[in-house]
């Protein structure tokens, strides 16, 4: 789960009002005796701050937004962390907000097109780096500075597959090439290692990875797989020819696995 990024006060001097969004009666967001954990939701979708109100209500747990803050009694952080905890399991990943304290680095992408930003919006959630963003630049965690260079600069080479929904690679599909690699490492003639991968590959696109792996990663990935296929192509093949093969293809796939 992304580390919330959440704190913990006793008062709110600068009584701001609150919007209590139908809070339980026994709940005074805007008692300054009442200890309140506020969660900072900045940067959360609509939907995704629909679903999280309509779980809160259904749990009956009481609660209060001030802006993008989520406010709960002190008593109730637990449950509301293992609320979190579910829903990120089934509408998340969730961004993890920088806050304007934090120690950050800024990038200008004032000419980057909307598709880009997009894609780049998905990455940094996905990686669960801490950032926020000001028009068209990201500040991000000074930590993650040369994490996010990279992942700039793999955007604009386009190694980074855009957002498709309808375009996926075949769930387990990495996992999947790796196993058979490794088993025809091990023994050049597992029939069920080479009827996997015969099945499997066909399946596969170059531009379209799992997540996580470039296109230009995964492009080598499928080049290597298709490797081992065509040895067995070749009439009177040497299986060490097949165990090099395979190999090499469990190399390429080692350091996602």
């Amino acid at each position: 789960m992304a580390i919330l990024n959440k704190n913990r006060g006793d008062d709110d001097e600068e009584a701001s009002d609150v919007a209590a969004g139908a809070p339980p009666a026994d709940f005074e967001p805007n008692d300054p005796d009442v200890v309140k954990v506020h969660y900072n939701l900045v940067g959360w979708s609509f939907d995704q701050r629909a679903e999280l109100s309509e779980a809160l209500a259904e749990a009956g747990m009481p609660h209060a937004w001030d802006g993008e803050e989520l406010l709960v009694p002190e008593d109730v952080e637990a449950a509301t962390d293992a609320l979190f905890e579910r829903l990120e399991s089934e509408i998340g990943p969730f961004p993890v907000s920088l806050d304007d304290e934090d120690q950050s680095t800024e990038f200008g992408l004032d000419e980057w097109p909307q598709a880009d930003l997009d894609l780049l919006e998905t990455s940094l959630v996905e990686a669960e780096i801490p950032h926020r963003w000001q028009g068209n630049t990201v500040i991000v965690a000074q930590d993650a500075e040369e994490v996010v260079d990279d992942l700039l600069d793999a955007i604009e080479a386009g190694e980074v597959a855009s957002i498709d929904e309808e375009a996926e690679a075949p769930d387990g599909a990495l996992h999947d090439l790796f196993k058979y690699a490794d088993k025809l490492a091990r023994d050049p003639i597992d029939g069920s290692a080479r009827t996997g991968l015969f099945d499997l590959v066909p399946a596969l696109s170059p531009k379209v990875p799992p997540f996580g792996i470039t296109i230009g990663a995964w492009t080598r990935i499928v080049g290597a797989a298709e490797s081992v296929i065509e040895v067995f192509h070749i009439d009177d093949y040497d299986p060490s020819d097949v165990i090099g093969a395979a190999q090499e293809l469990r190399t390429m796939c080692r350091p996602y696995v």
